[in-house]
């Protein structure tokens, strides 16, 4: 939903969004058109349990070469740490020449292993991004001690909820 929801308002303003996903098995696959006109590309890789992906080592990079040339992008932008679909599209990104952005919506810590080693993912994948964008100010300086980024280049953009949409039940 939140990536739908920034399409949608991007989409307002008058700025072309494609989105590029995983499919779902059993589910969503190719190309899909939504609200607005939003293009979604659910793409076949290989998913473990719910969202999660494997790595896939530059196989997923020819399709997403693809991609980025037929739709003329511009601009990448990825979201979460965790996840391998976002790592390899910066990836390729920043290797083709392509503004990279990454969003970050998670506090990692420092001490256990699995913290340990996506922050060394993230410091590899970030070391040239051109910026960051973090949902709180306590996570955008979690992110420049993990991936080792210049405070310059990261924004706090706060988390928020429309209440418009959100209207409890007076009698209750």
């Amino acid at each position: 939903m939140h990536i739908w929801s920034l399409a949608q308002c991007l989409l307002r303003r008058g700025h072309k969004v494609i989105v590029v996903t995983h499919h779902y098995p059993g589910g969503r696959a190719g190309v899909r058109y939504m609200t607005s006109g939003l293009k979604v590309y659910y793409c076949p890789l290989v998913t473990l349990v719910d969202q999660d992906s494997l790595p896939t080592f530059h196989a997923f990079l020819p399709l997403f070469r693809n991609i980025l040339i037929r739709e003329r992008v511009t601009i990448v932008h990825g979201h979460q740490a965790t996840s391998t679909m976002t790592n390899e599209c910066i990836l390729y990104a920043r290797t083709m020449g392509y503004a990279a952005c990454y969003t970050d919506h998670s506090l990692f810590g420092f001490a256990d292993a699995a913290s340990i080693h996506i922050n060394v993912v993230l410091r590899f994948t970030l070391a040239d991004i051109d910026h960051a964008i973090c949902v709180s100010n306590t996570c955008r300086e979690n992110l420049v001690l993990r991936a080792g980024l210049h405070p310059e280049r990261i924004s706090t953009v706060p988390n928020a909820v429309d209440s418009s949409k959100f209207m409890p039940d007076p009698s209750k």
